[in-house]
């Protein structure tokens, strides 16, 4: 025969009782309360509009204990997206746009959430002397968009975001080139700022990096050996000429003239010379 003793007994007894003090504890811990996707979502709306992301980020989670079917979950998956960004979560922003995306392919939102899911990489993109992933990253984000969204309102805001996104990279690139020209290591600053300007052109600092071409190339002559130096006095006369084209109003013009007529004069001397 089964034998329970006394204090086996006991515990057993006690087991509901700590079960559901335990179930107790768990629900009032909760920091939200809702008994519907409405309420839920209504209580998220209220939250998100008085910028209490992060509340209204678990009214919008708790909308889905009730499905992802009903009238109110397409909203509060959106919304949800925007208090991660509102809460400055990136990443979590940038996955819950993504779900929206995905699972609401035919709401009319869609094009919106995809230039808000590239807004997400904007916000994660760092100053222009840090790596700049994030910020290629956005660019393809606001491309993708604008490819897929041709005729959208938001285009015109894509592109300008493009640019300045563009600026930071070219900036980055620019950098790169004046810390190699400061250490004297002239054939890396010349690619460099060439670089800027051959895929930045369009940039604030396009014409400054023509300049430091220009002033590399004819820095890394004076070190050449006599038989390579014409050819690199060229590529510094090159890059003169194209910031006279393309910028004649340019500031640098000034220093730039300095610079060109140093290359004029050592050109003289190789020619006379072979």
């Amino acid at each position: 025969m089964l034998r329970i003793s006394f204090s086996s007994a006991v515990r057993f007894a006690l087991i509901p009782i700590l079960t559901s003090t335990l179930l107790v504890g768990c629900s009032n811990s909760s920091r939200v309360r809702y008994d519907s996707p409405q309420e839920a979502y209504t209580k998220g709306m209220e939250a998100y509009e008085n910028e209490r992301y992060r509340t209204a980020g678990e009214y919008f989670q708790g909308v889905f204990d009730f499905g992802r079917t009903h009238e109110w979950a397409a909203e509060s998956q959106l919304f949800l997206a925007r208090s991660y960004r509102g809460d400055r979560q990136y990443l979590l922003a940038a996955n819950e746009f993504g779900r929206f995306i995905q699972i609401y392919r035919s709401d009319d939102r869609v094009p919106e959430a995809e230039f808000e899911l590239a807004l997400t990489y904007l916000d994660r993109s760092p100053a222009y002397d840090l790596d700049q992933d994030p910020t290629e990253d956005a660019i393809q984000k606001f491309r993708l968009f604008i490819s897929r969204n041709p005729n959208h309102q938001l285009v015109p805001e894509a592109q300008k975001r493009i640019l300045e996104l563009r600026e930071k990279l070219a900036q980055k690139m620019f950098t790169v080139g004046m810390q190699y020209e400061r250490r004297g290591l002239f054939r890396a600053a010349a690619i460099s700022y060439e670089s800027v300007f051959d895929n930045y052109y369009d940039s604030d600092v396009a014409d400054d990096a023509l300049l430091g071409a220009l002033r590399s190339y004819y820095a890394y002559s004076q070190e050449s050996v006599f038989g390579a130096q014409a050819e690199r006095l060229q590529k510094a006369e090159d890059n003169y000429d194209r910031l006279l084209q393309i910028f004649p109003q340019s500031p640098v013009l000034k220093d730039a003239e300095l610079v060109y007529e140093d290359v004029q004069r050592a050109l003289a001397v190789f020619t006379e010379e072979s």
